[in-house]
């Protein structure tokens, strides 16, 4: 028998798979597994608190790992995240740890705790215009799956999927000092005074954990709280570009 699994990141893809596995559309899992980095966007704490008893009524168990780093260690000289670099005359990024040791190896420990052996097939919720994020497993025992790309379901295939059964659209799932926000994005969580409290505190806590580098969350390199995050017609241009498009993100999930 193969041991059938769903990533959960619960952001509008990854819970379009399980809602679909709930309400019928999709074969049953043997559960979604949510590797919780500790610091998403405390709209997705609340979405996911109301929606897990909604799932698991349905016969879809949702199990929690995680393995993030804590506030301290954040400071320590290995830094997880892809902080952008600046010694004063040259500029760089840190390599991207974070997806690995947050999300992939947390859920990998479980999933082999709990497998006997058999084989994984495990869902992962990219849609058909992310298709290019689609890979291989890189372990023998797990096979990805992709069914919103079977299905020809694009992002808002989903948003409108999740309207028609009447079901909550959920707010991005992120870590709230991500490096990859744009600035749209970035103006979302100053405007949550939870979010971004902590968003501004990582900024200040990895600062100097790998001299002679100083480390930033923000594009600009500049402290998360000095950034002008005004749009461009705030600033009284004219906004020729889509702020959008700054960055697509690279999140497993």
């Amino acid at each position: 028998m193969t041991l059938r699994v769903i990533s959960l990141g619960w952001g509008v893809q990854s819970f379009t798979l399980v809602a679909m596995v709930a309400l019928g559309e999709l074969e049953p899992v043997d559960f979604a597994i949510h590797a919780d980095t500790t610091h998403e966007y405390s709209g997705t704490y609340a979405f996911a608190a109301k929606q897990t008893p909604w799932l698991e009524v349905r016969g879809v168990k949702v199990v929690t790992v995680n393995n993030a780093q804590p506030m301290p260690e954040l400071t320590s000289y290995k830094t997880d995240l892809p902080a952008y670099t600046w010694n004063g005359k040259t500029n760089g990024e840190l390599k991207r740890q974070c997806t690995g040791d947050w999300k992939i190896a947390p859920m990998r420990r479980y999933i082999q705790s709990v497998r006997n052996r058999q084989p994984v097939e495990q869902w992962i919720g990219i849609s058909l215009d992310e298709f290019q994020r689609m890979r291989d497993s890189d372990v023998k025992y797990i096979t990805n799956r992709y069914p919103l790309v079977d299905k020809r379901m694009t992002r808002n295939d989903c948003v409108n999927w999740l309207k028609v059964h009447a079901l909550e659209v959920p707010p991005k799932s992120s870590c709230v000092f991500c490096p990859f926000h744009n600035a749209a994005e970035w103006r979302k969580i100053k405007a949550s005074p939870v979010d971004w409290a902590e968003a501004v505190s990582v900024d200040r806590a990895i600062r100097k954990a790998r001299t002679p580098y100083d480390l930033f969350v923000h594009s600009s390199r500049k402290p998360l709280e000095d950034v002008d995050l005004r749009t461009p017609e705030e600033k009284g241009q004219m906004n020729f570009l889509d702020e959008n498009n700054e960055c697509s993100g690279l999140c497993f999930v």
